[in-house]
């Protein structure tokens, strides 16, 4: 009796299952994540660069934000970004400083202002966002468009699941 629980298979060695304690599928995640996170943080630093030279990395996700939304108030961004009122107004002065944001008065609230890529931003970051999707089509040539779809599809699925 003893030899049929030894050859029995343990519950842990089924797929999907934790072995030892360790989930294999999300340790190879949690990895995969890093890395990707890791050359995304390096990536938005090239592009911020590439927009103009003393902007800064984090700043560049301000622009890709206003270019999808179109004008958004401060407040607005920093609940978006997760971050505070002074350090949204400090990212927003420099990128007002370069040319690439303008204020312009609110419609709904004469108080506030509603921040927006100037024509100059709009361009830089075009020509940016247009070279780094250049970038993503020859990394991924050998893809299947299938598979390049599902990636986002999935990619989509795990961003909606953050945002809860």
């Amino acid at each position: 009796m003893a030899s049929e629980v030894h050859d029995r298979p343990d519950d842990n060695a089924r797929p999907g299952a934790p072995e030892n304690g360790v989930d294999h599928e999300f340790l190879a995640l949690e990895r995969e994540l890093t890395v990707l996170l890791r050359r995304a943080r390096a990536s938005s630093g090239e592009m911020a660069r590439a927009v103009h030279p003393d902007l800064e990395p984090a700043a560049y996700g301000l622009l890709v934000r206003l270019e999808e939304t179109g004008p958004q108030r401060a407040t607005d961004l920093a609940g978006y970004f997760g971050v505070g009122k002074a350090t949204m107004s400090r990212q927003l002065r420099a990128l007002e400083d370069l040319g690439l944001v303008a204020r312009d008065p609110d419609p709904a609230d004469g108080r506030a202002a509603l921040l927006r890529l100037t024509d100059e931003g709009r361009a830089r970051f075009s020509t940016v966002r247009t070279a780094r999707r250049e970038r993503y089509v020859r990394q991924l040539a050998d893809w299947d468009r299938g598979e390049v779809a599902e990636l986002a599809r999935l990619l989509q699925q795990l961003n909606a699941g953050g945002e809860q």
